[in-house]
């Protein structure tokens, strides 16, 4: 499946994304968790965070819960799931951007951050490192560039697992709800194909970011959904976008 099939993927699934999801233990939880994982100052005040990869709003939600005060950009490259995310009733300080996430700059979409998200995004790019590298050089100095994502720890028994709650309750339910199972048969192919979450670390570390702290979930997912935060050296100044 193409980047461009799962983004048509995203769209077909918005309008009964959230109900699907909402199933899921621990799923809003979970991204709140890694929103505070960040560590962000204060309330956030005076901070302008990039929300990559918002879906419906979820990882919005979590980040405006850990910084209730900060100007939050949410980008998306699903149609759908962003009509779906604006339904929602948002402070003046959240905005919602329609862009793939190699073209933010076209979009108008520039730093520096003083925090990117990145929630369920990067496993899905065609080309992770070229996104990574633009959006490290828009991190402000000592700002976190947090991932969360489906990022296994490499044993024999997180895969195992997560197969087996792929085939007896995502699938299943995805087809159920949303009438497709395409998109959850691709995300259980997808994380299995990504890297470890230690390979993750590393991929940050790659593009100049530093001291990754890797935590993992409670529950089922322990093993399985982690969050990596890594952050910007503190005297390497935030770049424009090339």
């Amino acid at each position: 499946m193409t980047y461009i099939d799962v983004t048509r993927e995203f769209d077909a699934a918005a309008a009964s994304y959230d109900q699907l999801v909402a199933a899921s233990p621990g799923y809003y939880q979970n991204l709140a968790r890694s929103a505070r994982r960040m560590r962000l100052p204060g309330d956030g005040a005076g901070l302008h965070l990039l929300d990559l990869g918002c879906g419906t709003g979820a990882s919005t939600l979590a980040l405006l819960a850990a910084a209730p005060q900060a100007r939050i950009t949410a980008v998306d490259g699903s149609a759908g799931m962003l009509a779906k995310a604006r339904q929602s009733d948002w402070p003046q300080r959240v905005s919602f951007v329609h862009a793939q996430a190699d073209q933010l700059a076209a979009a108008g979409i520039h730093g520096p951050f003083d925090g990117i998200f990145a929630a369920y995004l990067v496993r899905n790019l065609p080309d992770p490192d070229s996104v990574l590298a633009r959006l490290c050089k828009q991190l402000a100095p000592g700002a976190p560039f947090a991932v969360h994502d489906y990022t296994l720890d490499g044993r024999i028994r997180s895969r195992a697992i997560w197969t087996a709650v792929c085939w007896s309750v995502i699938i299943p339910a995805g087809k159920l709800v949303t009438g497709r199972a395409a998109l959850y048969r691709y995300l259980w192919r997808s994380v299995l194909r990504f890297d470890t979450v230690d390979a993750l670390a590393a991929r940050l570390r790659r593009h100049g970011l530093t001291d990754p702290q890797i935590a993992t979930m409670p529950g089922w997912e322990r093993g399985i959904v982690h969050t990596v935060v890594a952050r910007k050296p503190a005297g390497n100044p935030a770049q424009k976008p090339e």
